[in-house]
């Protein structure tokens, strides 16, 4: 027959050698400790749950739990046992639920991976692993709550464009995993977006000739074409980085940008000015690259100028400016000196208008011309 199991029953049982000592409670049936020949001590409670298969359910350790609390929880279990549940079922199917962790290793390998540029990949991975697993890591996706999303937005909301992205990738993660039957709904919705003010930084011609004479004094002329070219074609960073010798008729002054390469997945093609087409005809072309500008792997591109535009712009006085200026430069410059909209949209590869019109108020001073030239043409008819 059993006895009670008590904090001076356990610690003066010893474990055996090659055997485990199982010790049964004298009050509360199925409750019991098991010692282990390493005198590892662990309470248990024993059931037989609604099909009359025989469970049994770990409490937790001696020495970090009490008896006394082991014999609470064991009452609590077998209370549940009582109502029909099965505790150690219901412990395995909580085990086997998807977590966080589990959610972004399926996210690469089933989309980021095969679908995404490598920059937009690298930025994933980044919003993943600095806020996302840092706040949710190996939390179950269930308990990942819609209150606790607004929380982390609500964290995030001195930057409202990052957490807007962080908002992005964590949508698109969670509807995977709706689609996956990981989950039900999609826990974000609820989470409503910051308002973002849309910058458009451009330089002035006189910082444009700054930038000029800080490139042709920087050490390597290769980062500074990149930057020239990202200048004179309005193209995006990746687009100039990643371009290929085959994309380019310098003959006829056009770029061909693949599919692959371009924002909006489709292929685009640029007509190139005078000066580009000099400009790439000065470039050295290396034989062992199909690249314009090759990188320090062989077979890559270069992949990012990131320090040596630090290092520039701060030589011409531009800390304010990113390299994704220099295509608002581009445009703005376009629809000042009196292009229309849809042209600048089109050379910039823009399929919704409502991207260019951003560059509209620049229009205004074209406009008036216009008003003024078809109003100078109404005077001369009317002999003022």
């Amino acid at each position: 027959m059993g006895k009670k199991i008590t904090k001076r029953l356990v610690e003066s049982i010893s474990g055996k050698k090659d055997q485990e000592i199982l010790l049964w409670d004298s009050e509360i049936k199925g409750f019991g400790v098991r010692v282990f020949s390493t005198n590892r001590k662990t309470y248990f409670v024993q059931y037989r749950n609604q099909f009359n298969r025989t469970r049994r359910k770990k409490i937790g350790v001696h020495g970090i739990i009490t008896a006394e609390q082991a014999r609470e929880e064991a009452k609590s279990i077998l209370g549940d046992v009582a109502k029909g549940k099965d505790p150690s079922r219901d412990f395995q199917n909580y085990k086997n639920k998807k977590t966080m962790r589990d959610l972004v290793e399926k996210y690469f390998e089933v989309h980021a991976r095969p679908n995404k540029k490598f920059e937009s990949y690298i930025e994933d991975k980044r919003k993943i692993d600095h806020v996302i697993l840092s706040r949710f890591q190996n939390m179950k996706l269930e308990e990942i709550t819609t209150l606790e999303l607004q929380i982390l937005h609500r964290d995030l909301k001195e930057t409202p464009y990052k957490a807007n992205r962080v908002r992005a990738l964590l949508s698109k993660m969670f509807s995977l995993a709706v689609q996956w039957k990981w989950l039900d709904v999609n826990p974000i919705n609820g989470v409503p977006k910051y308002q973002e003010q849309k910058r458009t930084r451009w330089l002035n011609e006189e910082e444009l000739q700054r930038l000029w004479n800080a490139l042709e004094a920087y050490h390597n002329q290769n980062v500074s074409n990149v930057i020239r070219l990202l200048v004179l074609t309005g193209s995006r960073r990746n687009e100039v980085l990643g371009a290929s010798w085959d994309q380019f008729d310098l003959e006829r002054g056009v770029w061909t940008k693949p599919s692959h390469m371009t924002k909006q997945n489709k292929m685009e093609h640029l007509p190139l000015s005078s000066q580009v087409v000099d400009l790439l005809k000065a470039m050295k072309k290396e034989p062992l690259s199909p690249y314009l500008f090759p990188g320090k792997i062989s077979g890559k591109s270069l992949q990012s100028i990131k320090k040596a535009w630090k290092t520039i712009r701060e030589a011409a006085g531009l800390l304010d400016v990113r390299l994704h200026d220099l295509r608002h430069t581009h445009a703005s410059h376009l629809v000042s000196g009196g292009l229309s909209l849809s042209i600048v949209g089109k050379l910039l590869g823009h399929t919704q208008a409502s991207t260019t019109q951003r560059y509209a108020h620049l229009a205004d001073e074209s406009l008036r011309n216009a008003a003024e030239l078809f109003g100078n043409k109404i005077d001369k008819l009317i002999g003022k």
